[in-house]
């Protein structure tokens, strides 16, 4: 039997682990419907939780929120075309092998709320750092947008600093 060294030199490092089974970090982000009550975004987010489960080991996860999408993203459906101006985006990262990712990816392509997914191939570190990412963010305070209150912050330290 060929080693490993030996199959990655006649062959990339990606197929070599493909072949002999190893594992690999992924990473399935995807947009679910946004017309669908948050019970059921809820409900179809655990659903392709415990799809990803089943087939590997949960590295992290970004729960579903709404965003509004930089560009229209339209579908044709039995009952016609839709277009998508916003969505939820939810995001995965799970360890499993091309196998088990290959069933994954049958599924969320036949899922019938998610509206577009991207399948990525990341690190455990990439994807935890990612949480450690989105929890700094929601501490931060949002800058303050109001021209006012900007000039009164600059009214206040002008007068501070001023010399009577």
């Amino acid at each position: 039997m060929a080693k490993k060294k030996d199959i990655a030199d006649g062959i990339g490092e990606q197929e070599a682990l493909e072949i002999e089974g190893d594992a690999r970090v992924y990473e399935l982000g995807f947009h679910l419907d946004p017309e669908l009550p948050f019970e059921e975004v809820k409900s179809a987010y655990r659903g392709v939780r415990d799809v990803i489960s089943a087939h590997g080991t949960l590295v992290a996860e970004g729960e579903p929120q709404m965003v509004q999408l930089t560009y229209t993203i339209s579908r044709q459906e039995t009952s016609g075309r839709r277009d998508f101006n916003s969505a939820y985006f939810c995001w995965i990262a799970y360890e499993t092998t091309a196998v088990q990712h290959d069933e994954v990816l049958a599924v969320a392509r036949a899922h019938k709320y998610i509206v577009r997914f991207i399948d990525l191939v990341t690190t455990k570190d990439a994807a935890r750092h990612a949480v450690e990412l989105r929890e700094f963010s929601l501490k931060t305070p949002e800058p303050v947008n109001d021209p006012e209150a900007v000039a009164d912050v600059e009214l206040e330290a002008a007068l501070q600093n001023a010399v009577i």
